[in-house]
């Protein structure tokens, strides 16, 4: 039996939002966590979630956590254009990392901090939660292990609940910066990268629609296109992320097929298994609507509370991060450079679709102009 030396975590979380809660509560009940800090601008969202998880230090500063001598691992849970200056200071403090995706929200920003992760050697994983969903992980092992043969075509589809979208478009000045393909498509994506690794991308051909998002918010209501890689494989993918408020789907809805030389894998994600139909008002779902009676179970992307506690792929890729800070043991997590090149991906995407023509992969910080 190796002989392993578990690592004491004295852990800092840069924003107290709906993620920075859920995995602070999963890093209280860690046996290696011996320390929580915890950053948040909001007076009273701080204060909360302060009293939740029983945190040992509480600031409005980032600067002020991250310098603390007792901070060895930092999660950044901040808005997603917020996630730069905290990334850059955690690495030079030498901190391992988790990541909220994206790294940036810009592919410049995105590459420099890449390169402030990799010149550090720090260790820095990516939020991609959805591949500690057990059906991605199977789906992984049969693809990896060569059940499939040679991989020849994917398919993605995403539905979502405008609500994201909504959200999204009320917490930013530059709606124009933010689409479907590049906050949300990215899981999609990521899973099904993950499941072609070994093979190169080399263009891509988009379209997108903004008829209901356009009008009020500025924004993309879906994205559709096709990846080919440079052994001739096909990659089609679709998000769309405008579906009304009373659609079911708390979240996010994905069919992923799998075709190989030597067969198929299908993989319904959609969360149709489990309905709920009240007519009281609930909590289910992404800034739940008080018109919303009904809700595909499971299809939150973090999980699902039950009996006081967090269930699902985030408690588990929150919990597999620490045993990997503590005990240095391997995990599925994207890594940085990972979720650098899906953020290029998604560009490229919106790219393709405001020029209307096919581009060749990769593009560069220089194509990622509005």
């Amino acid at each position: 039996m190796r002989d392993r030396q578990a690592k004491n975590i004295g852990l800092a979380i840069v924003g107290a939002g709906r993620v920075g809660l859920f995995r602070g509560e999963v890093a209280a009940r860690h046996a290696q966590v011996g320390w929580i800090g915890i950053a948040e601008k909001n007076p009273e969202r701080a204060k909360f979630v302060a009293e939740k998880i029983k945190a040992d230090f509480v600031t409005d500063s980032y600067e002020e956590l991250l310098n603390r001598p007792e901070v060895n691992a930092t999660i950044i849970a901040t808005d997603e254009h917020l996630h730069v200056d905290p990334i850059l200071k955690a690495a030079e403090r030498g901190h391992s990392l988790l990541i909220e995706k994206p790294l940036a929200t810009d592919l410049a920003d995105s590459a420099r901090v890449l390169e402030a992760i990799e010149k550090a050697g720090v260790d820095a994983v990516v939020g991609y939660t959805q591949r500690f969903r057990r059906r991605w992980l199977a789906a992984k092992e049969k693809v990896s292990s060569g059940q499939l043969g040679d991989v020849t075509l994917v398919t993605s589809r995403a539905f979502m609940n405008r609500l994201v979208a909504i959200d999204n478009y009320k917490r930013t000045n530059h709606p124009e910066k933010i689409s479907p393909m590049v906050i949300s498509g990215t899981h999609a994506l990521d899973i099904v990268m993950w499941m072609m690794q070994g093979k190169t991308p080399v263009e891509i051909y988009a379209r997108s629609i903004d008829k209901a998002l356009g009008p009020d918010w500025k924004g993309i209501d879906a994205t559709s296109g096709v990846i080919t890689y440079s052994d001739g494989t096909i990659y089609q993918a679709t998000i769309s992320w405008a579906l009304p408020v009373v659609w079911p789907g708390a979240v996010y809805s994905l069919d992923v097929g799998i075709v190989g030389t030597e067969g198929v894998l299908t993989i319904d994600d959609t969360h149709r298994d489990i309905v709920l139909a009240t007519s009281k008002s609930q909590s289910e779902g992404y800034a739940p609507d008080q018109s919303r009676r009904v809700d595909f179970m499971g299809s939150y992307p973090p999980g699902d509370m039950a009996l006081g506690e967090l269930r699902g792929p985030m408690r588990e890729e929150t919990e597999s991060w620490l045993n990997r800070v503590a005990l240095n043991v391997p995990t599925p997590a994207a890594t940085a450079k990972e979720a650098h090149f899906n953020l290029m991906m998604t560009k490229a995407f919106d790219l393709s679709a405001r020029l209307k023509k096919p581009i060749s992969l990769p593009i560069d910080a220089k194509d990622d102009i509005y």
